[in-house]
């Protein structure tokens, strides 16, 4: 590991303000299927995998893992249906992203996501190439609130946890970097509250109030 300083991006609520897309997509499947499906329930799925969510929510209806399966790939593919129709980049992650490059950081997503989720942000963000690593779904056995994810990225670029920011937007993705030494920084986007990201070092309501000087303090007043 090397002393360099990173950033790990969150997707969902950081990168894309996607809200609204995942929320629809979860009332399709679960229209689909018969199942109940509200906010609320919305709400404390945020930082969990989709299979997760499916078996913390029917795990008694859900007859075995193909048909987990299934339900996943109707709900991600309704997801990237809604998103790729009108693409909802966060407002000021473009900037941040090139501020961050441009000032020596590295980069990467974290991302509770299937892999295709994050390759659709990237393409639509054009901004792939700055990215060192990218954690899904797919790279872990474990979901947020565990660290796995984040930490993984960590080993992938190089970087001593303690050298890394998390910019995430739920509370599930706060405790993951806290619990991996990492500084974490709550995004209050659409949906979320600063209350829930309370445990965060720093908790903003836009990226435009971010840049590679502040989250550089941050880190390093972090020990």
């Amino acid at each position: 590991m090397n002393d360099d300083f990173a950033v790990i991006f969150d997707m969902d609520g950081v990168l894309i303000d996607s809200y609204d897309a995942h929320f629809k997509s979860w009332l399709e499947m679960t229209t689909q299927q018969g199942f109940k499906f509200t906010e609320e329930d919305f709400a404390i799925s945020f930082g969990r995998t989709t299979r997760e969510n499916i078996t913390h929510f029917w795990g008694d209806r859900v007859q075995d893992d193909a048909e987990i399966a299934r339900m996943e790939d109707y709900k991600e593919n309704a997801y990237r249906r809604i998103i790729a129709d009108n693409f909802p980049a966060m407002p000021g992650i473009g900037r941040l992203l090139d501020d961050l490059h441009a000032a020596g950081f590295k980069l990467a997503v974290g991302s509770s996501g299937p892999p295709e989720n994050v390759d659709l942000a990237l393409d639509h963000l054009e901004r792939r190439a700055l990215f060192d690593a990218v954690t899904t779904a797919t790279d872990v056995t474990r979901g947020k609130p565990d660290p796995q994810v984040f930490l993984l990225a960590a080993e992938r670029m190089g970087v001593s946890p303690r050298h890394c920011a998390v910019i995430e937007d739920a509370a599930a993705g706060v405790t993951a970097a806290n619990a991996g030494g990492m500084t974490a920084i709550g995004l209050a986007s659409t949906g979320r509250t600063r209350q829930s990201l309370a445990a965060a070092r720093l908790v903003v309501d836009s990226l435009d109030e971010l840049s590679p000087r502040l989250i550089g303090e941050l880190i390093g007043g972090g020990g």
